[in-house]
């Protein structure tokens, strides 16, 4: 992704610092860390100037582009690797789909760093103050001070599941699977998160990642697959 180049006469806006740039985005990615940036310098999808002393300067064009890199993460489930071909494509100048959307340009997946009310919530999902209560019964949702665009995805869902006769209380046993899913990761990780250095800790939270993706592909394909037999 190119930085824009600045208006003619205008300053260039200044480079950010790491403590800068967590400021910025811990309030949409809270386990965002020192060294969870240093990890994707390492794995190439990030790129920070550097100081004469070695210290790391992040530009504004450096801070989109980690955004974007988080919420495909948090919000799709996506790999590192996957992220990192999507970002070559940008970079050489193609204009590919966004990966787990196949929607083009990045513009409207950053739009998920914006923090929505309960009732900007219920409003935007065209749902009514009783299904959001009944999806907080139902652990579907969780209630909390502000929602992110995942919350409204969910939301979105549960409107379409209601006209089909399917209610928050029928979806008990997803949080149920989840619980267990997140037994699976968590076991996995041991070995790894046993460890204590900076760079382990980085590496769990991408292993986690990595496994969730896994794990819904083969969700995924067990839907469609009992689907197909119940088809006419």
């Amino acid at each position: 992704m190119a930085a824009a180049s600045p208006a003619p006469g205008a300053s260039p806006a200044p480079l950010l610092g790491i403590g800068q740039v967590l400021s910025k985005l811990t309030a949409d990615f809270p386990d965002l860390t020192p060294s969870k940036l240093r990890f994707l310098e390492e794995r190439g999808l990030v790129h920070p100037a550097r100081t004469p002393s070695g210290y790391r300067k992040f530009s504004q064009n450096d801070l989109s582009r980690l955004r974007l890199i988080l919420t495909l993460q948090r919000d799709c489930y996506l790999p590192l690797a996957v992220i990192k071909e999507y970002l070559a494509d940008v970079d050489a100048g193609l204009n590919p789909p966004m990966p787990g959307t196949g929607v083009a340009n990045g513009a409207s997946i950053l739009q998920t760093g914006r923090r929505l009310s309960r009732d900007d919530l219920t409003r935007e999902a065209g749902a009514t103050p009783m299904l959001v209560q009944d999806a907080f019964s139902a652990a579907v949702l969780s209630p909390a001070d502000s929602y992110g665009e995942d919350s409204l995805v969910v939301l979105k869902a549960l409107v379409e599941l209601q006209r089909s006769g399917i209610e928050p209380r029928h979806l008990r046993g997803f949080r149920q699977a989840a619980e267990r899913e997140l037994g699976l990761i968590e076991s996995a990780l041991m070995p790894v998160a046993r460890r204590r250095d900076p760079s382990s800790r980085a590496k769990v939270a991408e292993m986690a990642m990595e496994i969730a993706g896994q794990l819904e592909i083969v969700r995924s394909s067990l839907i469609r697959s009992a689907l197909g037999k119940i088809a006419p």
